[in-house]
């Protein structure tokens, strides 16, 4: 079965097209696409600027075959075709293009034209019109900011320049976002893909139904935590809502959830996967190239919000349940949570591995060609062992297994190559092998797939980041939030939630994060917000944005499986996430949230308070803790939890002392006879 489903991009998604088919040669361009990523991974015999061009190729030819101009594939194939020979002549001329850097002859003007035109027609194509809108008013900008008023005007640049910056060299498309694209995000992507096609997604929703299933609201607790867990291997909110979401969503839906509320959880709940620790969005890899830390960092300062903000989605989903009296499953009827791990533990291992690498200080780049090759082989292993009769052969043949990659110790990558390579052979010529290899190829062009809107993205924004390293414009808006939190750092703070939100309702969370990043992160960490956690409160709400209608990516993704309007979804998404707005404001007064402070004590004195906070928050917008809660008890509720985010010793005491308050007048108030604990509307009620 020599084909693979491909999703469209966001605006795409929302118009509902068929889905587009990977067949014939696209299939193996796919194949090759992740083959050479893999290569120049795993051994680097090119040159940087060569795997970004050719990346770049590869993106845009698979683009513009899947969305052919005019419905006509000749016609999307010769535009591909000519996108990749740009990345072609990359390569083919580096020496030169290096001697004469800042130097445009007349070849490199028409090949770097071409390439802007093809990369805003193919973000166009395969993410919709906003992203390009946008990326092209920074182009102007570029090419006409000299004709505009006052401090907005730069000193002016020719075509030559304009061309030269965006074309070439690594400050524009070719420049940190598709470097990061080309090596740390596709690999990821990759790993993600053979991990799903292994068995992942069923070990995850299988251990988080047999936990939560029978318990109140037990469907959408499912939703909440199989998605958390998806997060930690797919860095893809979208891709877990139509993973874990074709599953969940139904099951909300015949347990009593509106349907727009379970596309809403899911939503919520897939969208967090991209801050989840240890596989994050793609945003993570660009921040710590970005702000030249490890990665691992960006890891630590991400795991706690992380955690909070699945607490919040689960929280809300459990207040939601007890408003409308929905119940779990019969107890009966969910599967047995550790007999799940027990017959799938060994997919568990890469992940494994790649954590204890990342946080042993080895570079996401190796950590993730390393985990990716443990998970071929110990798919690939599996296979093999199914031919093997008795436990002492099969005990023999993983030992074997284990000390032949033992030599990637001396050898390197290529000693798990070679274990890659036998057993594929094996499994060629084994009856039933040749399935598990399908299977393989059908996971490279899974990959290759799903880094088409990503790759695309990270291509585009090259535009903005070349603009304002050109003409310095950064520091214009950067000027503007600095003094508003001269008076007001919460002003600056709110200044800077607020472009993030009204950029992610036209654009993805890379783009949202190197716009807003690039012009507000500086201003924040002159205000004294330390770098990780500015860096940190843009891609939080980055990610917040993608479920903001109109335009939520996510929320449109579950639209089809949840039988409702994106735009409800979208809503009912906020609804559930709105909580989780607190936490990166947290972070900001309280650094110790995202491990910026050597003292455990206060970093779990931050963490109580962040989850009062949320507790407090969600009954604000749920309006139900054991019973209903009315308008007054809202109120106050509301209150608190804003004095514990204020971070100033006197409001935490008062906040504290009015959420303890509130919880024992509630819990009195909850056990007095004829009090509503759970007024369910007509119809609502369901039970397993």
């Amino acid at each position: 079965m020599d084909q693979t489903t491909a999703t469209p991009g966001a605006a795409s998604t929302a118009a509902g097209p068929e889905p587009v088919v990977l067949t014939g040669a696209l299939f193996y361009i796919a194949i090759a696409f992740s083959a050479f990523q893999i290569i120049t991974a795993a051994f680097s015999p090119l040159s940087s600027s060569v795997v970004r061009a050719v990346h770049v190729g590869f993106l845009l030819l698979m683009v513009f075959v899947l969305y052919p101009p005019l419905r006509q594939k000749w016609l999307g194939w010769a535009i591909g075709a000519v996108a990749f020979a740009t990345g072609l002549y990359q390569w083919v001329f580096e020496g030169e293009l290096i001697q004469r850097a800042g130097e445009v002859t007349p070849a490199d003007m028409a090949v770097g034209i071409v390439l802007i035109v093809l990369v805003f027609e193919a973000a166009r194509r395969a993410m919709g019109i906003a992203l390009p809108i946008i990326c092209a008013c920074f182009l102007a900008y570029a090419l006409f900011g000299q004709y505009l008023p006052g401090e907005l005007a730069h000193r002016g640049y020719g075509l030559d320049q304009v061309v030269g910056q965006m074309g070439f060299g690594t400050e524009g498309i070719y420049g940190t976002p598709i470097y990061v694209s080309s090596s740390y995000i596709f690999l990821f992507i990759l790993f993600g893909a053979f991990l799903e096609h292994a068995g992942m997604i069923q070990l995850f929703t299988d251990f988080a139904l047999g936990l939560f299933g029978h318990r109140r609201g037990g469907p959408a607790k499912v939703a909440v935590i199989s998605s958390g867990l998806m997060g930690t291997i797919n860095g893809s909110g979208v891709a877990n809502v139509v993973t874990t979401g074709q599953f969940t969503i139904p099951l909300m839906k015949r347990f009593g959830y509106e349907s727009s509320f379970a596309g809403g959880v899911e939503a919520t709940a897939s969208m967090g996967g991209q801050i989840m620790p240890p596989v994050m969005g793609a945003v993570a890899f660009i921040m710590a190239e970005t702000i030249n830390v490890p990665y691992v960092d960006i890891c630590k300062a991400a795991l706690i919000p992380a955690i909070l903000y699945f607490f919040t989605a689960f929280v809300m989903v459990h207040f939601e349940a007890g408003r409308a009296g929905l119940h779990g499953m019969a107890k009966e009827d969910c599967p047995n949570p550790w007999r799940a791990i027990r017959d799938r533990w060994y997919l568990l291992l890469p992940l494994i591995a790649l954590v204890w690498l990342l946080f042993s200080g080895y570079t996401p780049l190796f950590s993730g060609t390393v985990g990716l090759a443990l998970t071929v082989v110990l798919i690939f292993g599996a296979g093999v062992m199914l031919g093997l009769g008795s436990m002492g052969w099969r005990i023999a043949f993983w030992v074997a297994i284990a000390l032949a990659c033992s030599a990637f110790l001396k050898y390197g990558i290529g000693a798990v190559v070679a274990v890659i390579a036998v057993l594929g052979v094996v499994l060629y010529v084994r009856q039933g092998g040749r399935a598990i290899l399908r299977t393989a190829l059908l996971a490279l062009a899974d990959g290759a797939r799903h880094a088409l809107p990503v790759g695309v993205a990270c291509a585009l924004v090259g535009v903005i980041i070349g603009t304002l390293t050109l003409t310095g414009a950064a520091t214009t808006f950067a000027g503007y939030v600095i003094s508003v939190g001269e008076n007001s750092l919460l002003l600056s703070l709110m200044l800077t939630m607020l472009v993030c939100l009204v950029l992610g309702m036209g654009i993805p969370t890379i783009p949202n994060y190197i716009i807003t990043s690039s012009l507000a992160a500086p201003a924040l960490l002159h205000l004294g917000v330390p770098l990780i956690v500015s860096h940190m409160f843009v891609f939080y709400f980055g990610i917040m944005a993608d479920l903001t209608p109109p335009v939520a990516l996510a929320a449109f993704a579950a639209a089809p499986i949840a039988r409702a309007s994106g735009m409800k979804i979208g809503v009912q998404a906020v609804r559930i996430a709105i909580a989780g707005f607190l936490i990166p404001y947290i972070a900001v007064y309280s650094p110790a949230l995202m491990l910026q402070d050597d003292s455990l004590l206060e970093t779990a004195y931050v963490v109580i308070k962040a989850v009062v906070a949320v507790v407090l928050w969600g009954g604000t917008a749920i309006g139900y803790w054991r019973a209903r809660l009315n308008v007054l008890e809202r109120a106050w509720a509301f209150v608190a939890a804003g004095l514990l985010v204020a971070a100033v010793p006197v409001t935490d005491s008062v906040g504290f002392v009015m959420a303890a308050m509130l919880g024992a007048w509630h819990w009195y108030r909850s056990r007095s006879p004829g009090t509503p604990v759970t007024p369910v509307p007509d119809g609502a009620r369901r039970h397993g």
